[in-house]
Order: structure tokens, then C-alpha cells, then sequence
């Protein structure tokens, strides 16, 4: 797609947002604005990637937790740039530096429950906005955030990286080629042993998953909460983001129901008592969020979903995808891939032979520049996408409808695990607009 078709696809005809004007189609050579709300240790794997680039300054960071505050700090004084401005102190300070006029675009890597409303500020303040997931805790959230960016022609981009991980967007390669026919049913997931607390360099953290809320250390802080206190899909954008691109969700397709399942919860107890011991009082917590979760999803197309939701089982990691149409499938577990008309009948493939073939424009291009960021390089390309559309001033290849539409499955899978796994419908955040919508996501080899 040429860069001209992909700006009429994303003008408000198509998707009801109007682009910001630009007097070029070619981006400036100027350096875009960042502020980073949230340093955490997310927070601090988009500042690593911000501060290395050299179309990009990071001129305010916001946090209240100063521990996390002087980690980031030293990661400008090993890059050698001048320290940013500073806000900290309130729950509220991420607003004062919205505010700042000479900044463009934010990005939030706050806990959950902080996502809808900071969006809502950085969407009316005129930023372009990244967002780590997930968008909000309530369906209402989801559907204030949308609302806020139709009314304010603003843009909005989740930050799902699995997205762009290399086998999955060369595997989206293969779906648009009709190596695979026609797509019937499709898995993914978060199958994560999350029951420890990892830093950065990959160490456990104090505590080690044992101890959270104010005892615990970075997202065991706040995150481990919702485990005790929900029950559902807590997690689904990294399994459907990257689905949604696979049936053009949206974009001539969309969500029209689902259904949530939810085992017993033993695993984060038998941990706890494992490692801290049974007289440990985290020991006596009861987790509401069973161990396994499982929801299907039907689409208008006629596809099926089926997501997995995995975190407090020992096990190694696994999204679980699982593409599969009229002509053959992909398996991301045991890595192949089978093709009727190419593999030997009844025998799997290594997917390697077609992922090498089918190898993305963009990691082509890009992979040198992704060596060494993290989550295998995949961090690269979602940064990269969300300030190349700052700098050219044109709607983000994944936006508001989107991240709406990945993150709504939470509150949706909670209420129907509630309501004894009934099946509940799924809104239409597009409010039509999915029928004429047309797909643009990694549609070139630039961003």
C-alpha cells in the first residue's frame, strides 16, 4: 500500500477521525516531544529504546514511586542526555506535564486502573497517545476513551508489541497471501508463569512473587490485586491483537459475542505457601481469578476464537496461536506449519521453511535497528510505529477502535463468568463504521 492510500484509509471517512494537517507527506527531521507517564519496569524498556534514538527526546517522565523514578534517571545519565523535567508526588501530577505544550505524543506504562483516565487527559490535551495494555477496567472506560478521541480527532495507540513479533506478522504475511485459504478458527493467549517477579536483567525480585501490594516490588505492587480481587480475561491483548489483524477485525469484520470459563484457584496460594511458608500471611488470601481461564469469541465473518488465560500454573511461556483456514495451519507451540498441496499428508512442517520465506518488509528492513531491544526486537517496531505517526502527523496503524475492541474482552469475560458462563454480546465501538473501515496495519515496509 503507498503511502498515499494509506492516509486516504485513514481519513475520517474511514475511520472517523480527521488526520492532523502536514504540509509533506515526508516526515520532518525534527526531533518529536516524549513525555513517559509510568517508569516502571515497562516504563523503563520504552525509555531505553527512546533515548537511543535520534529522532526522539524524552523531555518530561512522571511517576510517584521514587525508587523506579532513579532507575530512569540513570538511564539518561548512561546515554549521556540532559534530564528531563520531573513530575511526582500526587496520584495526579501525569497532569501537569500533559500540559506541556512542546510535548506531542505520551506514553502511559502506569498500572491498569490509571490508563483510561490519563488517556482521556493526553486525548484532550491534543497528544498523540500510547498506551501500554490494558485500556480500562469497566466497559464504560472502554467506551469513554473512544468517545473522548472521536470527539477531540484525536489518535490512540495500544502498545501491543506481539503484534509485530516476527513469526506472527510473517505468519499475517502468509493469511494475506491465502497460504493458509480462507481463516475458520484461530487461538492465542497468555500462558505465562507470572508467579515470580522478574527485573530487567532477568533476577528475581525481592519477595519473589510472594509478597505484594506495598510490600511487593514493581507491578507486584498493584497488579497482583486483580488476581485476588477479579475473575477473567485479565490479559487478552497479546493473544487477539494480533488475531484481530489475521480476520481484519474492524476492518470488514468484527466481534459479536463471547463466552468465559474459569477453573478453581490453587496455583498463587500453593506458591505462596511453597516459598513463604504456611504461617506466611499472604497464605491466607483467596485468589477470586481461577487458573485457567478460557473464552470463545465468535466474529461476524463466521470465524471462532478460543483464548487462554494462564499465569499461576508452573509452565513454560506460550501465546498458544493457532491459525487455521481451509488450506492448511500454523501452531505456534510445536513451531509448524501445515499446507495440503505442499506438506506430506498428515505430517507438520517446520515453520521455519515459511517464516523465512514469508518474512515481513518490515523486519527486513528493520532488523538490525530491533538487535538488543527487548522482547526479542519486537519492542523495536511498536515504538517505531507510534513516533513515525507523530513526526509524519497521520493516524497510528493500530488506534482507539482497536485497543477498545482487544481490551473490552476483560470486563466482558468477568460478566459472563458471573453470570454462570453465559454468552454476552460484544459492542461495536465503530458504531458501523467496521463494514467500510479498510486494513492498513503493517500494509508497508516503513512503519
Amino acid at each position: 500500500m503507498h503511502r498515499r492510500e494509506f492516509l486516504k484509509n485513514t481519513t475520517i471517512s474511514g475511520t472517523g477521525f480527521a488526520i492532523l494537517p502536514t504540509g509533506s507527506l515526508v516526515a520532518e527531521n525534527k526531533k518529536v516531544k516524549i513525555g513517559i507517564i509510568g517508569t516502571g519496569m515497562r516504563g523503563q524498556n520504552h525509555l531505553e529504546l527512546l533515548l537511543k534514538r535520534s529522532d526522539t527526546e524524552v523531555v518530561a517522565i512522571c511517576d510517584v514511586d521514587e525508587g523506579m523514578l532513579t532507575m530512569a534517571k540513570k538511564l539518561f545519565a548512561d546515554e549521556k542526555k540532559t534530564l528531563p523535567k520531573i513530575f511526582t508526588g500526587s496520584d495526579f501530577a501525569y497532569e501537569d506535564l500533559i500540559k506541556l505544550s512542546e510535548i506531542e505524543g505520551i506514553i502511559i506504562a502506569t498500572p491498569w486502573e490509571w490508563h483510561a483516565p490519563m488517556c482521556i487527559a493526553g486525548l484532550e490535551a491534543g497528544k498523540y497517545v500510547g498506551t501500554e495494555v490494558v485500556l480500562g477496567i469497566t466497559l464504560q472506560d472502554h467506551w469513554d476513551v473512544v468517545k473522548a478521541a472521536e470527539h477531540y480527532k484525536g489518535h490512540l495507540m495500544m502498545l501491543e508489541n506481539v503484534c509485530y513479533r516476527r513469526d506472527v506478522i510473517a505468519v499475517l504475511n502468509m493469511v494475506r497471501k491465502g497460504l493458509f485459504g480462507e481463516m475458520i478458527h484461530l487461538q492465542g493467549g497468555y500462558q505465562h508463569d507470572l508467579r515470580g517477579v522478574k527485573l530487567n536483567d532477568g533476577k528475581s525480585a525481592y519477595g519473589s512473587g510472594v509478597e505484594f501490594g506495598d510490600k511487593g516490588f514493581s507491578e507486584a505492587k498493584w497488579r497482583t490485586n486483580h488476581s485476588v480481587l477479579r475473575n477473567g480475561e485479565l490479559y487478552p491483548t497479546h493473544g487477539i491483537g494480533p488475531i484481530a489483524h489475521y480476520i481484519n477485525i474492524n476492518r470488514g469484520n468484527r466481534f459479536v459475542n463471547l463466552c468465559s470459563f474459569s477453573t478453581k484457584a490453587r496455583g498463587m496460594h500453593e506458591y505462596i505457601v511453597k516459598k513463604g511458608g504456611a504461617d506466611h500471611p499472604n497464605a491466607k488470601v483467596e485468589f477470586k481469578l481461577g487458573d485457567v481461564v478460557t473464552t470463545n469469541i465468535s466474529t461476524a465473518n463466521g470465524e471462532s476464537i478460543l483464548l487462554q488465560h494462564d499465569t499461576s500454573l508452573p509452565r513454560p511461556y506460550s501465546l498458544g496461536f493457532r491459525v487455521q483456514g481451509t488450506n492448511g495451519l500454523w501452531m505456534d507451540v510445536n513451531k509448524s506449519i501445515y499446507v495440503e498441496g505442499f506438506s506430506k499428508p498428515h505430517q507438520w512442517d517446520d515453520a521455519k521453511i515459511y517464516l523465512d520465506q514469508y518474512d515481513h518488509p518490515l523486519w527486513k528492513r528493520y532488523s538490525n535497528d530491533a538487535e538488543g531491544a527487548s522482547h526479542g526486537g519486537m519492542d523495536f517496531f511498536v515504538i517505531n510505529a507510534f513516533i513515525e505517526s507523530v513526526k509524519r502527523k497521520v493516524a497510528t496503524p493500530m488506534d482507539v477502535y482497536d485497543a477498545a475492541a482487544w481490551s473490552a474482552i476483560t470486563p466482558l469475560s468477568e460478566q459472563s463468568i458471573q453470570l454462570g458462563n453465559q454468552t454476552v454480546d460484544f459492542p461495536d465501538f465503530t458504531s458501523g463504521r467496521w463494514m467500510s473501515r479498510k486494513p492498513v496495519f503493517a500494509l508497508n515496509d516503513d512503519f
